[in-house]
């Protein structure tokens, strides 16, 4: 077996890999850029070697700098996760030539499946049932039109090279397909290099499900079952599961068999994936063969009791594969969840900042690979920060379960005890999904969250009384004796005559709130709207937190009383703002303080600011212009995504701030835009 290896890759990915060659006495070296310098799969490789600054395009997607850093370390294999350069043909050859095991496919399937065009032809020669569509080298607007208008409507436009759900666009009629072409291409030249795409005949409800397959040099083949990743937004997966939900044994086997067939046809060597898109009825047709390992790879390590990496190693070396096909079976069933620092709400716009405050369920970890409990796959800790340059995944949540209901149940209690606070999460979105009565009866298809918007997105909902007791008694317990011996500034509210009163006020998304306390010996008295509670017996733990970056925050799990019913929860205060973690749910109350507060600044008209750090990549419009409301200004590109800036009202551009090409941080003002009032 290899003595020492290279992971070429960062993050979760790279401490997935770590942690299964520590177990198998195997050395690693991470690679970093500045950003990472102090990042966990630094510290949890035995060597570590700086590659350039934090841009993925200048670090860990620099082949030559991979290269010496694997030679000067002596590595004789480079392992290059998922991501990055793991599709990449140059990358593998470049090892080769190196005198370095890649570990992963040829260079050769590389090459014939990272086309999407050359790889559907390929499959349609081995029998393998493609979805009608046009894969050829005609790339002319006009001439893709026509096919587009032959397949008919609704038809998908795929980056060839993409992957990940980058450079795809869903045009529903003739008149909307140029725009979404360009848009497109654009996306793709961005990530890929390359703005070659396809046209495919869209189908309606249709399931997204993938076979594992994995081959090795002695001509052996076979497929650990599928996945079923139906469940995206923005054509990413947010929730993975194995078995896929009501899949016969006849569809199994002839699903596997497709994928062994497409291995088998570009001589792959190594793990991949062969995806699919199903109908309700059964049928399926190839999509794409994913040359890697993939992000969901824990579901099936969960349900057959295998470390893929480590077959990954093993077949690398020239060993066979560990198992035979008919010693492969399904052990219950698994589910993953990737949680994101972004905002669904607006759109899953993705997040940047630090993760102040991280409360994770009881888990192993990647090191132990097949363990029937929750597993949590992470890259990050407390106190660091998710920044603009790479995937904004903060972690994989797997579970595991008897069965699927039982998958389920697992998997929403570990959700409930997610706690993060510094940036905004999914969380609280996968707990919803999970619960919602689409998915927990299995009705999937890849519409299912835009289906069920409304009950995956509910308004604002009224703050409770818990959950403003539990801010209140963090305030309570920090105005604790501020001033030894002065009775005016301790909790018990002394006042000469009478009792002591203060109103609470806290906002957020829903409005403002407040509440009335009353100070009573040995306990408060609350009130809120027409309810009324006795608040005692308040007790605070308070939790040590990693590098906080701002004075007065702190973190305390709370417990206290109402009408002598037992409220727990934990309280994460940043200043005003105070996070509150109770009954599974996240709730951000900002604090008005009557003493500090001095007016908030209004909102200044036609201000447009930069929803995330990242780069405009098209202005649409010119100064002068008279634009519509709702009307598209310009085109951001952050976190590998495309954002566009739309006019809030009717008006004019006064003047275009930032050119193209130009980097922005969160926030600034990308033009001025005047009313409607200005343009006559």
């Amino acid at each position: 077996m290899f003595k020492k290896i290279l992971i070429a890759n960062r993050g979760e990915i790279a401490c997935r890999v770590a942690a299964t060659a520590r177990r198998l006495g195997i050395q690693t070296v991470a690679v970093y850029s500045e950003a990472d310098a102090t990042a966990l799969h630094v510290e949890m490789c035995d060597e570590a070697i700086a590659i350039g600054p934090a841009a993925a395009q200048e670090s860990y997607l620099k082949i030559d700098r991979i290269i010496a850093a694997a030679l000067a370390t002596g590595a004789e294999a480079v392992h290059p996760g998922y991501g990055f350069l793991s599709e990449n043909e140059a990358f593998a050859a470049a090892c080769e030539q190196a005198g370095l095991v890649f570990i992963g496919p040829p260079a050769a399937a590389i090459r014939a499946m990272g086309s999407k065009s050359a790889a559907k032809t390929l499959m349609e020669k081995a029998d393998v049932p493609l979805v009608p569509g046009y894969h050829g080298e005609n790339q002319e607007a006009d001439f893709l039109q026509q096919q587009a208008d032959k397949i008919g409507y609704p038809v998908l436009l795929k980056a060839s090279a993409g992957g990940g759900g980058k450079g795809m666009r869903i045009v529903e009629a003739s008149a909307d397909f140029k725009a979404a072409l360009a848009s497109c291409k654009r996306e793709a030249i961005n990530s890929f290099g390359d703005d070659k795409v396809l046209v495919e005949k869209y189908l309606v409800r249709p399931r997204h499900i993938e076979i594992q397959v994995f081959a090795d040099t002695k001509g052996e083949c076979v497929y650990l079952f599928e996945r079923d990743c139906s469940v995206q937004r923005r054509h990413q997966k947010v929730l993975e599961e194995a078995p896929a939900p009501g899949m016969t044994a006849a569809r199994r086997a002839a699903m596997g068999e497709a994928a062994v067939a497409a291995a088998k046809a570009v001589g792959y060597v190594g793990a991949g994936t062969v995806e699919f898109i199903a109908n309700q009825d059964g049928s399926f047709y190839f999509m794409e063969m994913n040359t890697r390992l993939q992000v969901e790879h824990p579901v099936t390590e969960m349900i057959t009791d295998t470390d893929l990496v480590e077959w990954q190693l093993k077949v690398a070396y020239g060993l066979p594969l560990p198992k035979k096909q008919h010693e492969l079976v399904i052990h219950g069933h698994a589910i993953e969840a990737r949680i994101y620092a972004e905002n669904p709400d607006k759109g899953f716009l993705p997040s940047t900042g630090r993760l102040h405050y991280l409360h994770t369920p009881a888990a192993v970890n990647f090191e132990t690979v097949g363990a029937k409990s929750n597993r949590i796959d992470s890259g990050v800790r407390a106190g660091d920060a998710i920044s603009p340059f790479y995937d904004p995944m903060i972690a994989k949540l797997i579970v595991w379960g008897e069965d699927r209901e039982q998958a389920l149940l697992r998997m929403g209690q570990a959700l409930a005890e997610y706690q993060i606070a510094g940036l905004a999460t999914n969380v609280a979105f996968l707990a919803r999904l999970i619960k919602s009565a689409p998915f927990a009866s299995a009705d999937l298809d890849t519409g299912l969250i835009e289906r069920n918007h409304d009950v995956l997105f509910p308004a604002p909902q009224a703050v409770p009384l818990a959950v403003l007791a539990l801010a209140t008694a963090v305030l309570l317990d920090a105005e604790k004796g501020e001033v030894a011996g002065d009775p005016w500034t301790i909790n018990s509210g002394w006042r000469m005559n009478g009792l002591c009163k203060r109103v609470m006020e806290f906002s957020d998304d829903a409005g403002s709130t407040a509440l009335n306390l009353t100070y009573q010996p040995q306990q408060w008295l609350l009130q809120h709207g027409d309810e009324h509670r006795t608040l005692t017996d308040l007790r605070l733990v308070k939790e040590m937190l990693p590098n906080p970056s701002q004075k007065n925050f702190d973190a305390a799990k709370v417990a206290l009383r109402l009408d002598g019913k037992v409220v727990l929860g934990t309280v994460v205060r940043t200043q005003a703002m105070f996070h509150v973690f109770h009954a599974g749910h996240h709730w951000q109350l900002l604090w008005r303080d009557p003493i500090a507060h001095a007016g908030e600044a209004e909102e200044e008209g036609g201000r447009l600011t930069a929803p995330m750090p990242g780069k405009i990549i098209a202005l649409l419009v010119v100064q002068g212009a008279v634009v519509e409301k709702g009307a598209p200004l310009l085109i951001m590109e952050a976190m590998k995504m495309e954002h566009t800036i739309h006019a809030p009202h009717a008006g004019i551009v006064e003047e275009l701030l930032y050119a193209v090409g130009d980097q922005v941080i969160e926030g600034v003002q990308l033009l001025a835009f005047g009313g409607a009032e200005d343009s006559k």
